[in-house]
């Protein structure tokens, strides 16, 4: 036998051992995954959902595609009202189940776990694909209605908070606006008021305004016009004092005697 031959024949007896080895892993694992749910079970039955749930956990991490383990830790989960971490479960049930009727539980189950957190509208959804797997399922369709009839209330009820916030909203405008209006019509009133006051109150302030009017300066006679007026004067008297004179002379008759 060549030596290349020889390594082949060697290689694969290697991995065809390591194959064989993890095969019996996995069969190991499985086999205790099983184990595991049975255990989880019999808790379930008990209503110790929360002990349950650690054994269906531990079946996962034994086999994590293990879709019954994932299945009934989503049940435990939803019993201990865990309704939100159940809802994962119950999806991955639906997209591994192999058989219509499986999808139809996955589905029931997530519309219940919906409607327990009152999401109403994803509940809904989960109840339709339900009885697109399952028609003839009774109780998803009573369960339909119901959330069909919740989700209408919610939405009626949303409709009219909306239109008592937007009522609210319009009549706060109309209080400010309101409100601004009275505001100016008092400022505007009380500047009235207050510069009648001003007028009233201060009646010095007006005479300071009068006494503040510029007064006529008195004319001051330079020295050489009160000697111009001396002079004119002096000339005046003078003037008087001969005419008094002429007076006297007219005053004084000559008497004239006939000369015949």
């Amino acid at each position: 036998m060549k030596l290349d031959t020889y390594l082949f024949v060697c290689l694969l007896m290697l991995l065809s051992s390591a194959y064989s080895f993890a095969q019996k892993d996995t069969i190991a694992a499985q086999r205790e995954a099983r184990k595991l749910v049975r255990e989880g079970n019999n808790l379930y039955k008990q209503q110790k959902y929360t002990d349950a749930s650690v054994a269906y956990k531990k079946a996962l991490e034994k086999s994590s595609t293990y879709k019954k383990a994932s299945y009934n830790l989503g049940n435990a989960l939803y019993q201990d009202k865990f309704y939100k971490e159940a809802v994962p479960q119950y999806e991955l049930m639906a997209k591994t189940a192999k058989t219509k009727f499986e999808k139809a539980e996955a589905y029931h189950n997530i519309g219940n776990a919906m409607m327990e957190q009152k999401q109403y509208q994803p509940a809904v959804d989960a109840y339709k694909n339900s009885l697109r797997n399952n028609p003839n399922d009774d109780e998803t369709r009573y369960n339909l209605a119901v959330a069909q009839k919740l989700l209408e209330k919610e939405k009626n009820k949303d409709k009219n908070n909306k239109n008592k916030k937007d009522q609210k909203n319009k009549n706060d405008k109309e209080k400010d606006k309101n409100k601004d209006k009275k505001e100016g019509d008092n400022k505007d009133k009380k500047d009235k008021e207050n510069g009648k006051d001003d007028k009233n109150k201060d009646p010095k302030k007006n005479d300071q305004k009068k006494q503040q009017k510029p007064k006529p300066q008195q004319g001051k006679m330079t020295p050489q016009q009160v000697k111009q007026l001396l002079e004119s004067l002096k000339n005046e008297e003078k003037k008087t004092q001969k005419k008094m004179n002429v007076k006297k002379a007219k005053g004084k008759k000559v008497k004239q005697e006939k000369d015949w």
